[in-house]
C-alpha cells in the first residue's frame, strides 16, 4: 500500500507515472536536454532554469553534511547542481525511464553524492533529509493530496521544503477548465492551479511565498514549507 494511501493520489500518480514512462519520455529528454527545440518549448525549458535556481537560492551555497531529497527528480538536473555544493542527494521519481536518463546525465565525479530510485517521493523508506525539493511534481495533485504529502515529508525533513504549484491565474485557469470540458485520450496527467493562501490551510506548519516564474507558457509558483 503506498504511503498515502487515498485513492485520488494513487490514481493521479499512476497517470503521472504512465505519462512519463511511455508517453512523454522522448519529449521530456529532449526538452531537457541542450538540443534544439520550438519557441514555445524554449520558453518553457528557460522557465524551468530560473525555476530551479530560484528553488536553490533557498538553500545554503555549501551543502557539504546536508541530506536533501529531490522528490520528482526528472532527468536529473537539480540533483547535479545540489550534488555540486556538496550536498547528499536521493534523488527519486515515479517514472524508471527518467531516472535511466538522470543515471546516464550525471557526471562521473558526482556518482558517490546521488542515490537515484525510482518509486513514491512520499515513501518513509527513503529516509530523514535536511532539505526536500519537489519542482513541479506536485503540480497534478489536489489540494488536499498535496497537504498529506507534505505532512508526510515534514515528518523527515528538518528545515525546509520547498515546492512548486500552479498559480490560479486566469490563463491557468482556463487551461485547466477546458482540459476537465475535453479530456485527453492519452490519459496524460492534468495540471491543477492552487491558492497558496488555501493550501496553506491544508498543511501543517508555515508556507510561504517565494516568488513565481513565468516564462511563455510555463507558469509555476514556488513555496516554502516549514515545520
Amino acid at each position: 500500500m503506498p504511503p498515502v494511501s487515498e485513492a485520488a493520489y494513487s490514481l493521479t500518480r499512476d497517470r503521472v507515472e504512465t505519462y512519463f514512462d511511455r508517453t512523454a519520455t522522448q519529449t521530456w529528454e529532449r526538452l531537457t536536454s541542450h538540443e534544439k527545440v520550438s519557441r514555445i518549448r524554449e520558453t518553457v525549458r528557460k522557465g524551468r532554469d530560473q525555476m530551479r535556481a530560484l528553488m536553490l537560492s533557498r538553500l545554503p551555497q555549501d551543502l557539504r553534511g546536508a541530506r536533501v531529497l529531490d522528490a520528482g527528480c526528472g532527468t536529473g538536473a537539480m540533483a547535479s547542481e545540489l550534488a555540486q555544493r556538496g550536498a547528499k542527494v536521493t534523488a527519486v521519481d515515479i517514472s524508471p525511464q527518467l531516472i535511466d536518463i538522470a543515471k546516464r546525465r550525471l557526471h562521473p565525479a558526482l556518482f558517490d553524492n546521488v542515490d537515484f530510485r525510482s518509486g513514491d517521493m512520499s515513501d518513509p523508506a527513503l529516509g530523514r533529509f535536511d532539505f526536500t525539493l519537489a519542482m513541479d511534481s506536485l503540480i497534478y495533485y489536489r489540494d488536499a493530496d498535496i497537504g498529506r504529502v507534505l505532512d508526510t515529508l515534514s515528518q523527515r525533513t528538518a528545515q525546509a521544503i520547498v515546492f512548486t504549484v500552479a498559480p490560479r491565474t486566469p490563463f491557468l485557469m482556463a487551461f485547466f477548465t477546458f482540459g476537465k470540458l475535453f479530456p485527453r485520450s492519452d490519459r496524460s496527467p492534468t495540471m491543477i492551479p492552487h491558492d497558496p493562501a488555501r493550501l496553506a490551510r491544508r498543511c501543517p506548519g508555515t508556507l510561504t511565498r517565494q516568488g513565481r516564474i513565468t516564462s511563455g507558457f510555463y507558469i509555476s509558483e514556488c513555496l516554502e514549507h516549514r515545520s
